[in-house]
């Protein structure tokens, strides 16, 4: 592979040299201070990030809808304030029973604060059929079908609200609602939050959907931090402009890949698989930009092993919708703003680090400061890998 050739000095800032040690050498602390502090908290995948996702898929015609509810399992328990007994029971089995044993309980948590109305008119629920367990990433989810009986025809206007999990119940901040509706020939897709928990069905909301969806692809990678690291691991590797562009392009279009069969249910890994792995890609990558960088021809093997590593990232990034639907116009448009969000923060990160780490390179620092950097990378993402392996076992 050529070397890339260095971008010229006048494109770079110009700052005295003591100054310009000292702002990366600043820089470079802050970045181990940040990246270390993922070791003072259990591996995403295993823990909660003090905020969850309820997944609902709404369907029906006429007076008769069914909705069914994707809900974190020991948040389900706790919120409908059960024992501990309860909300700890990590084998299916033994989840399976406490749902059985509480639906009523359950039932009555989940009616109080998900609803459905026609026409202004308030669906009745009841629960139907038994509940189940699914695995979404690590967690435990269960998964519940109310059926509601809607007075009036087939016409009208459905409305859906959801306040599952509200900041005042304290277990949780800032919990989402994710909302696939197919009524009456009316589909499409919203999050709920607090600060808007209400749709409605029918009408053209095209332009809100992609705004949500952008919004919640943006989240999704600035809270994950596995996301993040991998993209740091990258950053640190690259010598040129030339490599960044071309190691970001071969992640992208790989992840997007995977995403998009993946969120359509193309492709199915479990999240025991997916988020190991992803934890080895970051220690993977990291090491390698610091023992084969000075070697000829190290960098040949960055484009094969970032396409392959984004495969995996992709099916991450589809566990965050958690949807389980036909394909469609309205789930392409969910799928793709949510993907565009996820690249819009990817490349803000690249566009801020980036120069930085150039600006490093051309310091005596950087044959110790990179180095520095990758090692909190290593450690946080090995600490994560166990973890999410001991999980899965």
């Amino acid at each position: 592979m050529p070397t890339p050739t260095p971008l010229p000095s006048s494109w770079l800032p110009r700052l005295p040299p003591r100054r310009l040690s000292a702002a990366l050498l600043t820089t470079v602390a802050a970045l181990v201070a940040v990246l270390a502090a993922g070791l003072a908290h259990p591996p995403p995948a295993a823990a909660h990030d003090m905020t969850s996702t309820a997944y609902v898929e709404v369907e029906g015609t006429g007076a008769g809808v069914e909705a069914t509810l994707d809900l974190e399992y020991d948040l389900l328990m706790k919120s409908a304030w059960l024992y501990a007994e309860a909300y700890e029971a990590k084998d299916r089995a033994e989840q399976l029973h406490q749902l059985h044993t509480h639906a009523d309980a359950v039932t009555e948590y989940i009616t109080g604060r998900f609803a459905v109305t026609h026409d202004g008119k308030v669906c009745t629920p009841r629960r139907a059929g038994d509940a189940d367990i699914r695995t979404r990433g690590n967690r435990p989810f269960a998964v519940l079908t109310l059926a509601y009986a809607c007075a009036g025809g087939a016409d009208g206007t459905y409305t859906i609200s959801s306040a599952l999990f509200p900041d005042t119940e304290s277990f949780v901040h800032s919990a989402e609602t994710i909302v696939h509706y197919d009524i009456d020939g009316q589909r499409g897709s919203q999050v709920l939050s607090a600060a808007e928990p209400t749709l409605e069905t029918g009408g053209h909301h095209e332009s809100h959907q992609i705004a949500e969806f952008f919004l919640l692809g943006t989240e999704h990678l600035l809270f994950g931090l596995d996301h993040i690291l991998f993209l740091l691991s990258l950053l640190i590797g690259a010598r040129g402009l030339r490599d960044i562009v071309l190691a970001a392009t071969a992640f992208t279009a790989a992840h997007s890949v995977t995403f998009l069969l993946a969120a359509t249910g193309v492709v199915n890994v479990p999240g025991s698989v997916v988020e190991p792995v992803i934890a080895a890609s970051i220690a993977v990558v990291a090491l390698a930009n610091v023992a084969l960088r000075d070697r000829e021809g190290a960098g040949r093997w960055r484009l094969p092993a970032v396409f392959l590593f984004g495969l995996v990232h992709g099916l991450g990034f589809a566990g965050a919708l958690g949807i389980d639907e036909n394909l469609s116009w309205e789930l392409l448009l969910s799928l793709l703003s949510f993907n565009a969000g996820i690249e819009a923060v990817q490349l803000g990160i690249i566009a801020v680090v980036f120069p930085l780490l150039l600006l490093l390179r051309r310091t005596p620092a950087h044959r110790w400061a990179l180095p520095a950097m990758a090692a909190p990378i290593v450690i946080v993402s090995l600490y994560w890998f166990w973890g999410r392996v001991a999980d899965a076992v």
